[in-house]
C-alpha cells in the first residue's frame, strides 16, 4: 500500500506541469487558478465535513490562512503559470524541487531553526546545477530576455510555496487539523485569485473544451486534493522524511513528459546540471536535521 501511495504521489505531481501547459492561452491565468482551487476547497471541504475533521478557526488562524492562500494557492502559481510562457514546464519542476533549500533558508529566518550543516554543499551543488541546466541557453550569442524571466518566476513561485510552508509550519505547531488549514487556505486562495481576475476586468467563464476543462479538473482533483491526501497517508504510514523523497522524483516525470509532448531535447550540459540538482537535494535528504520532513501542509 505504501509503494501504490508514493507512486500516486509522484506520477500526479509529475504531470501536474503539463496539465498548467495545455492551459495557456485559452483563458486569463487567474480564472484558470480561481477555478482549480475553488473546485479543489469545495472538495477538501466536503471530505473534511464527512470525516468529522473540520475545526473552527479564529480569526487569526483564518488571517494566516488567508496569508497562506496567497503563497501556495494563488501568487505562486501565478508566477508558475507565467514562467511556463518562457521556459519549459520540466524545467520548472526542477526549479521547483528546489525549494527544500528555500525551506532551510526560511526556517532560520522565521523560527530561528539553524539549517544542517549539509545546506551549504547543497546550496552550492544546486546553484551550480541551475546554470549548467540552462548552460546551453545562456552560452549562445544572443541571450533570450525570456528566459531570464521564466527562471525568475519560477524562482519566485518557490520562494511563495516555501513561505507557505512556514505558515503551515505555524499551524501544526497550534495543533490546528491540516485537512482544515489546508481547504481554508484554497479557498482563500482561489478568492484572491478571483478578486485579482475582476481587476482585470476578465470573463470567468471557462472555455468549454475538453482539453481545457480536462486540465482544469485534474489540476483540482487530482493535483490539489487526491495527491495531497494520499501524500499525509504516506506521512502518516512510513514517515515524513521518506515521504518526502518524493520531490526528488516527480521532476524526473515531468521532464519526462515535456521531452515527448514539448520537444525538449537534451544535451549533455542539462544532464549534468539535473544531475547536480537531484544530488543537491538528496545531500539536504540525506540529514536527518533537514526541516522539509515538518513541513507537511504545502500545496
Amino acid at each position: 500500500m505504501p509503494f501504490i501511495l508514493y507512486a500516486l504521489v509522484v506520477a500526479i505531481w509529475g504531470t501536474t506541469w503539463i496539465a498548467i501547459v495545455m492551459q495557456l492561452g485559452t483563458a486569463p491565468i487567474a480564472v484558470s487558478i480561481f477555478w482549480r482551487f475553488a473546485i479543489a476547497a469545495l472538495v477538501m471541504t466536503l471530505i473534511a465535513r464527512l470525516c468529522g475533521r473540520l475545526q473552527r478557526l479564529s480569526l487569526r488562524d483564518r488571517l494566516f490562512c488567508l496569508a497562506q492562500g496567497c503563497c501556495v494557492f494563488g501568487f505562486n502559481f501565478l508566477c508558475f503559470y507565467h514562467a511556463a510562457e518562457w521556459i519549459n514546464s520540466g524545467l520548472e519542476s526542477v526549479i521547483f524541487s528546489m525549494a527544500v533549500l528555500f525551506n532551510a533558508i526560511n526556517s532560520f529566518l522565521f523560527f530561528r531553526i539553524r539549517p544542517p550543516v549539509s545546506f551549504f554543499p547543497a546550496a552550492l551543488l544546486g546553484a551550480a546545477g541551475i546554470i549548467l541546466l540552462f548552460w546551453r541557453d545562456l552560452s549562445a550569442p544572443r541571450i533570450e530576455p525570456g528566459l531570464f524571466i521564466g527562471i525568475g518566476l519560477s524562482a519566485l513561485g518557490t520562494l511563495g510555496f516555501s513561505l507557505g510552508n512556514m505558515i503551515s509550519l505555524r499551524h501544526q505547531r497550534r495543533g490546528l487539523d491540516i485537512l482544515t488549514t489546508n481547504s481554508q487556505a484554497m479557498l482563500y486562495g482561489a478568492l484572491v485569485m478571483g478578486l485579482l481576475a475582476l481587476s482585470q476586468g476578465a470573463n470567468f467563464m471557462p472555455p468549454l473544451s475538453a482539453r481545457y476543462l480536462g486540465s482544469l479538473l485534474y489540476l483540482a482533483l487530482f493535483g490539489s486534493v487526491i495527491a495531497f491526501g494520499a501524500y499525509f497517508t504516506l506521512v502518516s504510514r512510513i514517515g515524513a522524511d521518506q515521504a518526502a523523497y518524493s520531490i526528488l522524483l516527480f521532476p524526473l516525470v515531468a521532464l519526462a513528459i515535456s521531452t515527448l509532448y514539448e520537444g525538449y531535447v537534451w544535451h549533455p550540459s542539462a544532464v549534468a546540471g539535473l544531475l547536480l540538482i537531484l544530488t543537491g537535494n538528496l545531500v539536504m535528504f540525506a540529514r536527518p536535521e533537514r526541516l522539509l520532513f515538518r513541513l507537511r501542509g504545502t500545496a
